[in-house]
């Protein structure tokens, strides 16, 4: 039996239901990984755990990134993307979210895939010391920037691997965003050449928005019909993401009209904006 789930007389925290470890689904899950058992240091990622249901499943797939491990009695330390992951009830998934931090070292015991890529882990994990892995931790937490002449300072958002700077749009202070993992050079010129033309994507992404999701605004109203001019006004844009190969997406608040929802309309620089959607 795996020391994740404890019996009853444990910590409170630790009181996990046994049966959780027989279920086929626990078993299913942990048939992927070796039998061996491993104890680690490792430093966590940018982001805490996070977790997913499919189907009937009663528990979550619980998983965190991490960005280098050692064994605890080794020496050699493995840098590169990893990921510790286990099965959860609500009460375990609450517990891994609240004492296990991003940007962290942890101490836990782990069963390796045969890659070593990935780790299931096998007790409650802990805080954890390491000199070696220390520097690793306090050169990920670093700012990575870089300034683009007429668009501003970048700064890497390590949760979503995006950089992003403010800027002003149409007298609007907004967020713009590219994708770590982009062409620069190119999602850089394309940002420029949005916000050169501004004003005719502004009044183009808006028009298309209202044609439409303006009916559908109607539906959601309570008093007056909403018009065309409008629904383009309510519209209160926060943020716009552009890519190397010259589409973007705008985020725009709703201005109530979808009850907080948020409208995303997306295209690209040659055909103009394409598709529109209340999400959130």
């Amino acid at each position: 039996m795996f020391g994740l789930f404890k019996k009853k007389g444990e910590r409170p925290e630790e009181e996990q239901r046994v049966q959780n470890t027989e279920s086929r689904q626990f078993k299913e899950f942990a048939s992927r990984f070796l039998p061996e058992e491993l104890t680690i240091l490792a430093v966590t990622g940018a982001n805490g755990f996070g977790g997913g249901k499919t189907g009937k499943e009663e528990l979550w797939t619980a998983s965190i990134g991490l960005t280098a491990w050692m064994e605890q009695d080794g020496d050699e330390v493995h840098q590169g993307e990893f990921s510790l992951t286990t099965l959860a009830d609500d009460n375990l998934m609450k517990f891994l979210r609240s004492r296990t931090p991003r940007d962290s070292i942890i101490w836990c015991k782990v069963r390796p895939s045969l890659d070593e890529k990935r780790f299931l882990l096998t007790n409650l994990p802990e805080p954890g010391f390491s000199a070696e892995l220390g520097a690793i931790l306090r050169e990920q937490k670093k700012p990575v920037t870089f300034r683009e002449e007429g668009l501003g300072t970048f700064t890497l958002n390590r949760t979503v691997d995006w950089f992003e700077t403010e800027l002003d749009w149409l007298g609007t202070e907004i967020s713009l965003t590219i994708d770590k993992e982009e062409d620069r050079e190119a999602a850089l010129q394309n940002a420029k050449t949005l916000l050169a033309g501004a004003e005719d994507w502004d009044r183009r992404v808006r028009e298309y928005a209202a044609d439409d999701l303006l009916a559908s605004a109607n539906d959601w109203a309570e008093d007056e019909e909403i018009t065309r001019e409008q629904f383009m006004e309510r519209m209160e844009l926060e943020s716009i993401e552009v890519r190397a190969d010259g589409s973007f997406e705008f985020w725009f608040a709703d201005g109530d009209m979808f009850y907080g929802h948020s409208i995303h309309v997306s295209g690209d620089m040659e055909h103009g904006p394409d598709e529109a959607n209340m999400e959130g």
